[in-house]
């Protein structure tokens, strides 16, 4: 039996209108006989989300529910099934890059985020002038991993870049150098000030292990009052730094060394950033602190890419890198980790647009 030049059938499109007011529409579905190939098509409609039982205005709310509340919580709202609801939230996220454009970028943040549990890692490559993410990829934190975020951009985009900030990590180095060498490396200041942290929690515990008795009970739990800045202690934690810096005086030492250390990324001529450096070394003399010795061995090895900012084209803002891991942590913990890596690709993608 020949089939129709048109097999109509209507099939009811749900759709959200304002507040809580759900409108059925009832819609006439096209399919269209092809003369060539002899194959029955359907024809597209423009107004309809990917899963065809929902226009795209609706496919646009969910996704903008989705932002702010998991997807469970979304799809009991609504009365969708889970699958539905995620299906729906991924054509929004992937309508939001659509928009966004190819990205062009001057500036990098290199950073590695871990996704499973144990040494499972990807990389995420942002714009650090416009503030979002641009890459999300790798098998791992390698260089050939890098390398396939330079090869996606393209050798034209990549002559483009002049500055990269990234960890003391090798192999972001090693990638960046070969890929663009014209652009100029900047270690992360975030990342620095933690090896510094540490060095200072390894004083810590070894002044712990020194002593004994009564005396110990100044420096057990008190970890993170020392790594804290000052500013950011409640009263009973200031009195509690307050007692424990009398009380000892390497870590009196210690925590000042660590605080003035700051002030490093405040000059604006690396001259006066190195006499700065040399000054703080040398004070590192007498005061058996190890862990601070190969700290400063460590900067003085890095010290070009560390230098860098005190140049005024690299005054970018460094704390975008470090925020954006933060956000990422927080869309892992809400979703009780995510299984699906296109689906985190696009959350992490997408968690810097402007909505739709």
């Amino acid at each position: 039996m020949q089939r129709s030049w048109y097999d109509r059938r209507r099939r009811r499109i749900r759709d959200l209108g304002c507040g809580d007011l759900r409108i059925y529409l009832d819609v006439e579905v096209r399919r269209v006989a092809c003369r060539a190939c002899g194959t029955v098509k359907q024809e597209r409609l423009p107004f309809l989300a990917d899963t065809p039982f929902y226009t795209k205005r609706f496919a646009f709310y969910v996704g903008r529910r989705c932002r702010a509340s998991p997807i469970r919580d979304v799809a009991k709202e609504l009365r969708l099934d889970w699958t539905t609801v995620k299906t729906l939230e991924q054509q929004y996220m992937r309508e939001q890059l659509r928009r966004a454009g190819a990205p062009g970028p001057r500036v990098l943040g290199l950073d590695e985020v871990s996704i499973k549990t144990g040494q499972t890692y990807r990389i995420i490559v942002s714009d650090l002038v416009r503030h979002r993410p641009i890459w999300f990829g790798g098998t791992d934190r390698s260089e050939a991993s890098l390398d396939q975020f330079y090869t996606v951009l393209g050798p034209r985009k990549t002559a483009r870049i002049r500055l990269v900030v990234m960890d003391m990590w090798k192999p972001f180095r090693l990638a960046t150098t070969r890929h663009a060498p014209q652009a100029s490396i900047l270690f992360d200041k975030f990342h620095v000030l933690r090896h510094l942290g540490d060095a200072l929690d390894q004083v810590r515990k070894s002044e712990y292990a020194r002593l004994s008795g009564r005396q110990r009970r100044f420096i057990k739990g008190q970890k993170y009052t020392l790594l804290a800045h000052r500013e950011n202690l409640t009263l009973s934690g200031r009195q509690a730094l307050t007692t424990l810096l009398r009380a000892n005086q390497r870590l009196h030492i210690a925590y000042l060394l660590k605080e003035s250390f700051g002030q490093l990324w405040d000059y604006r001529r690396e001259a006066w950033a190195r006499r700065f450096f040399e000054t703080w070394r040398v004070a590192l003399r007498w005061q058996r602190l190890r862990p601070y010795e190969k700290f400063a061995a460590m900067v003085d090895r890095h010290w070009d890419g560390l230098a860098a900012y005190c140049h005024p084209e690299n005054k970018v803002a460094l704390g975008f890198v470090e925020g954006l891991n933060n956000k990422i942590r927080v869309l892992q913990r809400r979703a009780y980790g995510l299984r699906d890596e296109e689906y985190l690709r696009l959350k992490i993608l997408t968690c810097m647009l402007p909505e739709i």
